[in-house]
């Protein structure tokens, strides 16, 4: 007939078993509303079951009428009695557990519903209540029926509650699931990062030590660009923020040390004016731009060139790296190469959800572009806390 109020983030009200009904959010009004709808279901329950077992010739009306009033005096009262005492005494009541929370639930409910009846039957018939309640052998017979009704209540905040509960552990179950699952993608990202770095590292030194005697000054600036790639790397990696623009910088460093080694083989340009600024995870561009050079531009003799444009648009950081390379399927394997596009899109999904996407295009007449999709309305974490 009404609410039974459980602990605290665990509300429910009997019309909860139905999914229909948990689509809206619990509220004092909600709560209100659907009392008024389980008293009329009460009511309707009552009257089918007087016709079927009375054997009376009356109309459903002649029931309905009747029961649907003292079924909304019984279930307000309810209501009213159990908000309000649960208002007075501070949270009391719904901090009970156990054996004293049963009792105090049958004790309530079970008294508020002689109370109603009492209180309905003496409107209907135009009597004054007291009268009723100061003669035991009327009340007699509404005992074992309040004792019923206290039961059902009973039943239904015990089933509510484990029904809640068992959605904030699945809730809590999906949480620890996608947070492992950033986890693992970040892990995964330190460890190929591990494995590219020492050998980016290597070639560069030797780069530089073939070119100290023969042309110096080309050795001083990729060392230079070489000690600006390693200081914003560092820098990434240790951070749970970044912008466009750094990434950006990031990705330059890193191609003006590849262009020294590789010379006319390897031209790029960077077209990003106007959201530099802009929030995302590190470390996101770098492993597409090193992706691009190994199996792009590396297998071809002539090399190629690099573009990557960034833009805004519908609500999304668009954001592009274009090469002239070998293309789809006509480099060789190259072991430790770079970061898979699987292994992008874990990461995105592991930050984004289903907000970012990561696109495959084939280049005309020849190369592919790596399209990257981010939602502007949010900028995450490169890392998540385990949950504890």
């Amino acid at each position: 007939m009404t609410m039974i109020q459980p602990p605290p983030h665990t509300s429910s009200h009997p019309l909860d078993v139905i999914p229909l009904f948990r689509r809206w959010p619990c509220s004092p009004w909600r709560d209100v509303l659907y009392t008024g709808i389980w008293n009329s279901l009460v009511a309707i329950f009552l009257t089918a079951a007087n016709m079927l077992f009375s054997g009376e010739g009356h109309g459903f009306l002649d029931f309905f009428g009747p029961t649907l009033v003292i079924s909304n005096v019984v279930g307000y009262l309810i209501h009213a009695v159990l908000s309000g005492a649960d208002w007075l005494l501070r949270g009391w009541p719904s901090r009970l557990v156990g054996l004293p929370r049963v009792l105090y639930f049958l004790t309530t409910v079970g008294l508020c519903v002689v109370m109603g009846i009492v209180i309905g039957t003496g409107l209907l018939k135009g009597v004054n209540p007291l009268r009723y309640l100061t003669g035991g052998a009327d009340l007699a017979p509404l005992l074992p029926f309040a004792l019923f009704t206290a039961l059902i209540m009973v039943i239904v905040l015990v089933s509510g509650e484990r029904r809640v509960a068992s959605e904030i552990l699945a809730a809590r179950q999906r949480e620890q699931i996608a947070s492992a699952a950033q986890l693992l993608a970040e892990a995964r990202l330190r460890a190929l990062q591990a494995q590219i770095e020492p050998h980016f590292l290597y070639n560069t030194l030797a780069n530089v030590v073939g070119l100290i005697d023969t042309n110096p000054a080309k050795a001083r600036h990729m060392l230079e660009r070489f000690i600006d790639y390693l200081r914003a790397s560092l820098a990434a990696s240790r951070a749970d923020q970044a912008t466009l623009g750094t990434e950006l910088d990031l990705v330059a460093a890193y191609l003006d040390v590849l262009a020294v080694r590789m010379g006319a083989r390897l031209s790029y340009r960077i077209e990003a004016d106007g959201c530099r600024e802009i929030g995302m995870a590190p470390m996101l561009l770098q492993p597409i731009v090193e992706n691009a050079v190994s199996h792009g531009l590396e297998p071809k003799v002539e090399g190629g060139e690099i573009v990557i444009r960034a833009s805004c648009r519908d609500g999304q950081l668009c954001i592009e790296v274009s090469d002239t390379g070998a293309g789809l399927g006509n480099a060789p394997p190259k072991p430790g190469g770079g970061v898979g596009l699987s292994n992008l899109r874990a990461r995105l999904r592991s930050l984004h959800g289903a907000g970012a996407q990561v696109q495959l295009l084939e280049n005309e007449p020849c190369g592919i572009t790596v399209r990257l999709l981010l939602p502007l309305k949010d900028t995450p974490s490169s890392t998540i806390h385990a949950p504890s």
